[in-house]
């Protein structure tokens, strides 16, 4: 056999081989059209828009709008877990908490999550699930923060005590809850990023109560008269109701 036929011989071979390739890219391509075509159908079974850039959980945006509702959650936490931070000569003169006992506000927080964390983070995994544990922890979030308005509205400290401990049990296994959000839709995407954000809105969440709470009680105060009790149970009741339910 000449050069001139194995040359030609090896340039068939070749041709038939990048033929080959092509088809089998194609039938992949098909092969993908064909699952997200079945996906959207899946999708508007359940009354949901697959072909919606919001709807469709392989969408950019769909990962966006998860985004935006995780640091919602740290938001939310966060904005009352500064509130005795934000109103803290009001907590001192109008409800008396003075020195170690307006500190105990933050230590009945910080006691609870020295090893409870450890049992959130199981209870999410074994038991609860992250969907029903960021619901109930974050339930509790807001049941602490409304017993801690109670016991303000009614000048009693030791239900404030309760409230923040409550406040505790929930407040950083929600932060748990909100991480193994972040890895189950950003793994190998942006997921450096995102915890980034998401920690950015934690501290975020606290700094808006420092700035709006004390604007809040001197707007409202006129109404409450000399009852400062109930002025600073409505504040943080006011906090609850607003920003704190967002967290559920």
């Amino acid at each position: 056999m000449s050069d001139d036929e194995q040359l030609l011989d090896a340039s068939s071979v070749a041709a038939e081989q990048v033929a080959t390739e092509d088809e089998d890219v194609l039938k992949t391509k098909e092969g993908a059209g064909s699952n997200e075509d079945e996906i959207d159908e899946e999708l508007t079974d359940f009354g949901c828009l697959g072909s919606s850039a919001a709807c469709n959980p392989f969408k950019k945006f769909h990962r966006f709008l998860i985004l935006v509702l995780i640091c919602l959650l740290s938001f939310g936490s966060y904005y009352c877990y500064d509130n005795p931070a934000a109103l803290a000569p009001q907590f001192k003169n109008d409800l008396g908490l003075m020195g170690g006992d307006y500190m105990l506000l933050y230590s009945l927080y910080s006691w609870p999550n020295v090893f409870l964390c450890f049992i959130g983070g199981y209870l999410i995994d074994k038991v609860f699930g992250v969907r029903l544990g960021a619901f109930l922890f974050g339930l509790m979030v807001t049941i602490g923060q409304l017993i801690f308005a109670a016991g303000a509205y009614l000048n009693n400290r030791n239900v404030m005590y309760v409230g923040r401990f409550v406040f505790g049990l929930g407040g950083e296994n929600l932060a748990v809850a909100g991480n193994t959000y972040i890895v189950s839709w950003f793994a190998g995407k942006e997921i450096n990023m995102v915890f980034g954000i998401n920690l950015s809105f934690s501290r975020i969440g606290s700094t808006v109560g420092m700035v709006t709470l004390a604007p809040f009680y001197k707007a409202i105060a006129p109404y409450f008269g000399d009852n400062k009790p109930h002025l600073m149970g409505s504040l943080l009741l006011f906090g609850t109701c607003f920003l704190s339910t967002i967290v559920c």
